[in-house]
């Protein structure tokens, strides 16, 4: 079983299958389940995502109340014999995943996977933390999604690096102490 995690999409208006990457979209096509973990922003850009997959979604922290209104704050999924757990903000920051881990072990899941810090992060310890970034709004990052694979009850996980607008702070970081 395939799976394609989104989160941070931050669709404010218009079509997020034109604002996300193609090769993206190609993807999320051709996959068993889409987890997104909020922050759509508009119920418009849920919609249209979910009409072209199999969607487990929760509504993020910069969602329309709609969206809030429609989907759950966290959710508990099962997949291939294993829980995962979906929630926007369960960690404040990527160095410190201790939340994140304690929201695991209070929703009593294999897998958590998380959004609202926009950097993507794949952590396993006794249950695997996963935070796919965001494709469209990274933080010191690169734009990006998680794909995940279940088979026989084991799951495997990687960041894919999407091409797009990337964070200015790595451009930034990339040309200080450079001469022109």
């Amino acid at each position: 079983m395939k799976i394609i995690a989104i989160s941070d999409t931050h669709i404010k208006q218009g079509s997020i299958l034109e604002q996300i990457q193609p090769e993206l979209v190609r993807l999320i096509k051709d996959t068993d389940v889409v987890i997104h973990a909020g922050d759509f922003v508009t119920k418009q850009a849920y919609d249209e995502l979910s009409g072209i997959c199999k969607l487990e979604a929760v509504f993020g922290n910069m969602d329309e109340s709609a969206l809030k209104r429609l989907l759950p704050g966290r959710k508990i999924i099962e997949l291939d014999s294993l829980r995962l757990g979906i929630i926007h903000e369960a960690a404040l920051s990527i160095q410190n995943t201790t939340g994140a881990w304690y929201m695991a072990k209070e929703m009593e899941v294999d897998v958590l996977i998380f959004g609202h810090i926009h950097r993507p992060l794949i952590e396993k310890s006794d249950v695997l933390l996963a935070c796919p970034g965001s494709p469209t709004a990274p933080r010191l990052s690169e734009p990006s999604a998680i794909e995940f694979n279940i088979e026989d009850g084991k799951i495997s996980g990687k960041v894919l690096t999407l091409e797009g607008t990337r964070c200015g702070a790595l451009e930034s970081a990339r040309g200080f102490g450079k001469s022109d």
